[in-house]
């Protein structure tokens, strides 16, 4: 064994390292960009929930952006108006006004006005239910229920009423998002929380066979359409509201025949029209034949 050779190439190998360690510390230095200071600050006045409900992924970057210029204090969704003020005050720009968005669900299908096929037994998950022949609710697009959204919500802002149907406290969402990705029907959306007018359904089935699975499914009967033409169009069996239209009132549910078009007003819920279904069950009908 040549020892000379090996402590040859030890000694370059080493040398070679040296050199470039060298080299990376010197460039790490030369590169380095001290932060904002004003980052931390602003960090420090926002609530801290890293909900992304502002669009990025957390409080930091969002303090970054403030900092950058790049958007305004009132994009927070969550904090307080006296912290928007507070950081605008500091970094010395509008506080900017912003609509708040809330999470709303497609479906007013609970247990006492729809029914099942067949009887789901498994991991209480509705993604894990989805699984198995859609869930077994008698609509396909219908919410199953067992509460994901509920679960993913870390503000308690949804809950299961004694429908099985998830309500969103609009007072506590932060349209995170969440609710949007845990629900394997993808039945929430993030709409603007001034938006009133609602279409609670997501069904593709047109015409009154829907009923038979569920008494509030929309029947694509195009009579919200009619009465607001400039502002709800039909598109398969479905009603779509241009909010952009405006201006929005509850006129379009009034002859709704099922209530599948609501009214959300901020005190009483989801106000169905006058000429919608009266619903008089209030118990389930998860056992009724099919």
């Amino acid at each position: 064994m040549n020892w000379t050779i090996i402590l040859t190439n030890v000694a370059m190998l080493g040398g070679i390292t040296l050199i470039l360690a060298t080299m990376l510390v010197a460039a790490t230095r030369w590169l380095h960009v001290e932060d904002d200071p004003r980052i931390d600050a602003v960090e420090d006045m926002l609530p801290g929930t890293n909900c992304g409900g502002c669009g990025f992924p957390g409080c930091r970057p969002f303090a970054e952006a403030l900092v950058g210029g790049k958007v305004l204090p009132g994009k927070c969704s969550v904090g307080a108006e006296s912290d928007h003020e507070r950081i605008a005050g500091y970094l010395g720009v509008d506080v900017g006004a912003e609509a708040k968005m809330v999470a709303r669900l497609a479906c007013a299908g609970g247990s006492n006005v729809s029914r099942n096929h067949a009887q789901y037994v498994g991991l209480s998950s509705c993604s894990a239910a989805t699984l198995v022949a859609g869930g077994g609710k008698g609509c396909f697009w219908g919410c199953l229920g067992i509460g994901d959204c509920e679960v993913a919500c870390d503000f308690d802002a949804i809950h299961m009423n004694d429908q099985n149907l998830p309500v969103v406290d609009e007072g506590r969402c932060t349209a995170c998002g969440d609710c949007v990705v845990a629900c394997p029907k993808d039945l929430f959306s993030l709409q603007t929380q001034s938006n009133r007018l609602w279409v609670a359904c997501r069904s593709q089935e047109e015409g009154d066979g829907i009923l038979e699975d569920c008494q509030v499914g929309c029947t694509a009967c195009g009579r919200c359409a009619m009465d607001a033409p400039d502002l709800i169009e039909m598109k398969g069996s479905l009603p779509v509201i241009d909010y952009s239209k405006g201006p929005v009132s509850a006129a379009p549910t009034q002859r709704c025949p099922t209530g599948a078009i609501v009214w959300l007003d901020p005190s009483q819920g989801a106000q169905r029209g006058q000429a919608a279904a009266k619903i008089i069950r209030k118990g389930s009908r998860r056992d009724a034949p099919t």
